[in-house]
């Protein structure tokens, strides 16, 4: 793909968590919300064509002072654990990207707790960042930091997942996905895999962020539009987590014996689900069909070999976008305060071909 800074026109303006696994992307063919790409590599690229942007957010219009990034030091918050593919990839295309833009960042990792990450960004306020690039734990949570981020006009810059309070105010804008779309998407995909009825399960991300939230509705509300013969007999969360998804489905499994179908909102809750129907004596992909939210090596290769039907991608490599987002906001012209990322979708006809490109993660 096209270098993501070269691509940022903005005419439009993503996520999970996980004990061991995560969330990503590819080429081939595409879905409605979805496009295609030839080439390999996996960065990010822009929907221009959907999505929806905000309006051109500038520092001055901020009210930050004008800044060289090259002369300042930038804090990187990281959610969660980069035991998780996910969070492992974002964190090193945020650390490329600045040492290639001889960048001094200094980073941090709350490891999934929201009242670490908010002492984080304080302290490295504390610590002379001037600029924040920040990937929320929650939409909640983080009030307090930003505020103090404010109070000393220090503009954060939110990837992946979404905060409460204004746009080019509170924060300059956020970065990510259409998750709604991603939904409706796997929600096609499984009904496809299903034979359009069934009874499917769902199982949920972490309560409180908008990636779930989004996850969840635009599942359940286009299987209720469009497919009247597949019922959602469960819908817990897993907590985007592997162990919590195995642990999670094999109840539910129990419950629910004549189960047919599983939407997880993450790919590590998807490979907890797979263990989990193995153990009940079913095969993954013939008794049970899975699709899944990321994007991730593994689980790619499951679509691949039939074990998952499809793998929507959410892409993790946020650094290229990120600074050029943040020198845009430096500049003349301003960035968008909703960026949304142009995502591929994983089938059994693109699978091996993104997993030779190199496309996942």
């Amino acid at each position: 793909m096209a270098a993501v800074a070269a691509a940022m026109v903005l005419g439009t303006a993503g996520c999970t968590k996980s004990s061991s696994s995560g969330n990503s992307s590819s080429a081939g063919s595409s879905s409605s919300g979805s496009s295609s790409s030839s080439s390999g590599g996996g960065q990010q690229q822009v929907q221009t064509a959907a999505g929806g942007s905000g309006p051109a957010c500038t520092s001055t219009k901020y009210g930050a002072p004008k800044l060289d990034l090259t002369k300042v030091t930038v804090g990187f918050s990281q959610s969660e654990s980069t035991s998780n593919p996910f969070r492992a990839t974002e964190t090193k295309s945020i650390t490329d990207e600045a040492k290639r833009l001889g960048i001094k960042l200094i980073q941090r990792n709350a490891n999934a707790n929201v009242s670490q990450q908010n002492t984080d960004i304080q302290d490295m306020i504390s610590q002379g960042a001037k600029v924040l690039i920040v990937a929320p734990e929650n939409s909640d949570g983080l009030t307090p930091a930003l505020t103090a981020a404010k109070a000393k006009h220090i503009p954060v810059l939110t990837i992946d997942r979404t905060v409460k309070g204004t746009a080019c105010s509170d924060f300059i804008g956020f970065i990510g996905s259409n998750f709604y779309k991603q939904a409706q998407i796997s929600a096609d995909d499984l009904a496809g895999g299903m034979g359009g009825k069934g009874e499917v399960a769902v199982l949920q991300g972490t309560s409180g962020n908008n990636v779930a939230t989004d996850r969840t509705n635009g599942f359940t509300s286009q299987i209720k539009a469009k497919y009247p013969n597949i019922k959602v007999v469960a819908s817990q969360t897993a907590n985007f987590d592997q162990a919590t998804g195995q642990k999670v489905m094999e109840q539910i499994l129990q419950s629910h014996p004549k189960l047919t179908g599983v939407y997880a909102e993450n790919d590590t809750m998807a490979l907890g689900a797979i263990q989990a129907i193995r153990a009940a004596g079913k095969t993954p992909g013939k008794d049970i069909k899975v699709v899944a939210i990321d994007g991730t090596q593994q689980c790619v290769q499951d679509v691949a070999n039939g074990v998952m039907v499809a793998d929507v991608e959410t892409n993790p490599r946020f650094g290229p976008l990120a600074f050029s987002s943040l020198q845009k906001f430096y500049g003349s012209t301003g960035t968008s305060t909703k960026v949304i990322i142009a995502d591929h979708h994983f089938t059994k006809d693109n699978a091996k071909a993104a997993l030779s490109n190199g496309d996942v993660y």
